[in-house]
């Protein structure tokens, strides 16, 4: 990919490729009878792969915005999807309580993964797309052998519905998030649960994980931002400053610099080292989604006025703005200009 282009997925039912330069409209892709939910794009981000409430998974071209194929499988809504980083499987989780592992060359649905009781919640994939973890309304994770189907070993520890999980970069270690107010890090080889972090209720909003998988950062509705020690277990410092719930927190692949987003309207870049805000960028709407680039230098936002920007992490400058056509509610960046917002 030329690293110039971003892909929006909303709840009008589109996603749309978008020229950073500019911040211009380059095509509208559709196809979805539903809101979309998620979408997840090939590492050369010449794939992407959207998730709808439609109960479908469409895979698009993103070159050129055409629809390569549409598959179903899924009875219930699709919630989360997930990219093997070579683009070849894709592992989709639905309200259906089942995930599907996906030939993204073919379109044939390679098998499905049952072993949830209740709704699937969100879904990673290891780096060599040869297991995938999910989690679940059930108040568990389960990690799956994504070649073969099976059911490697179930986590459990969570005391409500699990709403999220991260991998660390070398995926030995995960993190989940928890209605029940907990974050507990988990050995993916053994699924032992390492420990596990009281959060700073009232609600975990967010959470990222460093790509060493020394640190964590999550966002909680107590308008505060909790750096914690994945070793121990212990929580190193809190960052205040917003005063709004904070939906959600991204963190630079150094894990030195992080970026949140609020219900105050403002997003803020933190030194994770020290606790303290560097700079603050102010909206005229609630920030829902923040993401930030490998390096750490462009941050880009999504919020309820449905627009999607990118800035200049270190200036606070706003270098592009795309107004989308529905409210997304995430982003992330696929390379250091290329960028994915959705839906969650």
């Amino acid at each position: 990919a030329d690293g110039r282009r971003a892909v929006s997925a909303a709840e009008d039912r589109t996603l749309k490729v978008w020229d950073i330069e500019s911040g211009s409209e380059l095509r509208s892709l559709q196809g979805h009878a539903d809101i979309v939910y998620g979408v997840a794009v090939s590492a050369d981000g010449q794939l992407a792969v959207s998730a709808s409430r439609d109960k479908m998974l469409m895979l698009w071209d993103v070159e050129n915005g055409r629809e390569l194929r549409r598959v179903q499988g899924h009875v219930d809504a699709v919630t989360a999807v997930a990219a093997s980083a070579d683009g070849r499987r894709v592992v989709s989780g639905s309200r259906d309580k089942t995930l599907k592992v996906w030939d993204v060359g073919s379109g044939h649905e390679l098998r499905t993964l049952k072993g949830h009781s209740e709704a699937v919640t969100a879904v990673a994939v290891s780096e060599d797309g040869r297991w995938a973890i999910s989690a679940s309304e059930d108040q568990t994770l389960i990690v799956w052998d994504v070649e073969n189907g099976s059911q490697l070993r179930t986590l459990k520890g969570h005391s409500d519905y699990v709403v999220g999980v991260a991998l660390s970069g070398d995926g030995r270690r995960a993190i989940s998030a928890s209605g029940d107010e907990m974050l507990k890090v988990w050995d993916v080889e053994s699924g032992n649960e390492l420990r596990t972090m009281d959060s700073h209720a009232p609600y975990i909003y967010g959470v990222a994980l460093s790509g060493d998988g020394k640190r964590a950062v999550s966002a909680s509705g107590d308008e505060t931002l909790q750096v914690w020690d994945m070793e121990s277990g212990r929580a190193l410092r809190r960052m205040e400053g917003h005063s709004g719930w904070v939906y959600n927190v991204a963190l630079s692949g150094d894990g030195r610099r992080a970026a949140s987003a609020s219900r105050d309207k403002t997003l803020k870049v933190w030194d994770v080292e020290t606790g303290r805000e560097l700079r603050t960028m102010e909206g005229e709407s609630d920030y829902v989604g923040v993401g930030l680039s490998r390096e750490g230098r462009r941050l880009a936002s999504v919020s309820l006025d449905q627009s999607l920007k990118i800035w200049d992490s270190e200036s606070g400058v706003l270098l592009a703005t795309f107004t989308c056509d529905a409210a997304a509610w995430c982003c992330a960046f696929l390379n250091d200009r290329e960028v994915a917002a959705g839906d969650v």
